[in-house]
This record gives structure tokens, C-alpha cells and sequence, in this order.
């Protein structure tokens, strides 16, 4: 996959799975713009507030003309309801939603042609654990958006999500339980997201619009029943 000269803008690229997908696009020939809380080479910010975005955008304009590929990634925080305030929950949908739609918005005039949109999900988007409802409320919203911008950005820009399962960022090999619950027999990595991210930019996606792809070692698929298959139910 060729990447050379292309933009590309991710959000919340200055750690974990982020990370891994900047540089992949960098390795690949790629001008990257990050915005993201942490520091990072190209722009500092929060992904709450508007006049961020707005000045996040007309940097990316500024310096570059155009954007090739916007992949939205950045974090919301996980809290439940047991202990999330109003706030938080907010706060959440922002980062997690209400960017990844303004953003799509902004940049919309200046996508090129060919462009893609790659919103990061999350298994989270149809399965749950007690107490992860602003991550999760966050993630099924991101998933419905991409669909919905692939239907509104239809001939301009193709749009789909990734739902990582289980993804180790510091590419901690597992072994044991751990990784045999997985169908794959491993937990998964950032480099896991990131290649299915440049595909989906590439033009070898070029018939790919408005899917989420879920990438969880098979965890989504496999059922799980007490005393069956050796699964036992302790607690």
C-alpha cells in the first residue's frame, strides 16, 4: 500500500493503538497530523471543545490543502453508573462522538478524491461489563455514525469503523488462559488495528463503505455456556 504524500489525521495518536496507526501511515509515506491531549509533534489539544477542532482544522488546511484519510480513535473515558456524573458522560460522548461527526463536518469541503473516513469502535459496541456505560454509549455511537456517514458522504468519501476486542498497546505477548480463550490462541496488538486502518484507506477497500469491522480474535463468535466445552461458571 502506497501512502506517499497523502494525509492523514488521527486522533488520539500520541499513545496506544493511535500511535501504532500514525506511524504505520508514516512508514508508509504519509504526512500524519495528531491531535490528541498528550504531547505530540503536531498538535496539542482536547477533543471536547469546539474551538479546538475548528483550530485543529485549519492547521491541517494550512499546512497540507487537503485531508486523504481521517481516522477517529481518540479515547473516551470509561465509567459506569455507578459512578459517572453527568459530566463525565458528557464528556465522553464528546470525545467519543461528537468529534469524529465535527470533524467529518470540517474537513468535508477538503477531502480529496478517494478520501476515507475510519472510525475506531469497539467490541463494547454489542457486548458489556457491569459498570462501562460512558465507553460503551461512546462506541455504539461511533459505530451508527460511521454507518450513517456512509450513506450521507455517499461518492465522496467511503466511511467504516473498526471494533477492537482485546488489544494489548504495549504488544504484551500472552499465554495461559488469556490467550486460549481467544479463537486465535493470542490477545491482539495494535498492529492488528492499524493494518486493517491503512487497508481501509487503500484502494484495495475501494468497494468498502459504511461497515464495521470487528477485530476481536473471534471472541464475539464464540458461544460460552456453563459445564460446556470446559467453560465453567466460578462465583
Amino acid at each position: 500500500m502506497d501512502f506517499q504524500d497523502k494525509v492523514a489525521v488521527v486522533t488520539g495518536g500520541a499513545g496506544g493503538i493511535g500511535k501504532t496507526i500514525a506511524e504505520e501511515f508514516s512508514k508508509h509515506g504519509a504526512n500524519v497530523c495528531i491531535i490528541d491531549q498528550k504531547p505530540n509533534p503536531y498538535f496539542v489539544g482536547d477533543l471536547s471543545e469546539e474551538q479546538v477542532l475548528i483550530r485543529f482544522v485549519k492547521q491541517v488546511i494550512s499546512d497540507f490543502g487537503r485531508v486523504d484519510y481521517l481516522v477517529n480513535n481518540a479515547l473516551p473515558i470509561t465509567k459506569g453508573i455507578d459512578t459517572c456524573t453527568y459530566q463525565e458522560f458528557e464528556y465522553a460522548l464528546k470525545v467519543g462522538v461528537t468529534a469524529p461527526f465535527y470533524l467529518s463536518k470540517l474537513f468535508l469541503p477538503h477531502f480529496s478524491a478517494g478520501a476515507s473516513i475510519v472510525n475506531i469502535s469497539s467490541s463494547r459496541d454489542r457486548m458489556s461489563q457491569p459498570n462501562t456505560e460512558s465507553y460503551t454509549a461512546a462506541k455504539g455511537g461511533i459505530s451508527a455514525l460511521t454507518h450513517a456517514l456512509s450513506v450521507s458522504l455517499a461518492g465522496k468519501v467511503r466511511v467504516n469503523s473498526i471494533s477492537p476486542g482485546w488489544i494489548d498497546t504495549s504488544f504484551r505477548q500472552y499465554a495461559g488462559p488469556d490467550a486460549l480463550q481467544h479463537p486465535v490462541r493470542r490477545v491482539g496488538n495494535p498492529l492488528d488495528i492499524a493494518n486493517m486502518v491503512l487497508f481501509l484507506c487503500s484502494e484495495q477497500a475501494g468497494f468498502i463503505t459504511g461497515e464495521n469491522i470487528c477485530i476481536d480474535g473471534g471472541m464475539t463468535k464464540q458461544m460460552i455456556y456453563h459445564d460446556d466445552y470446559g467453560w465453567k461458571l466460578e462465583g
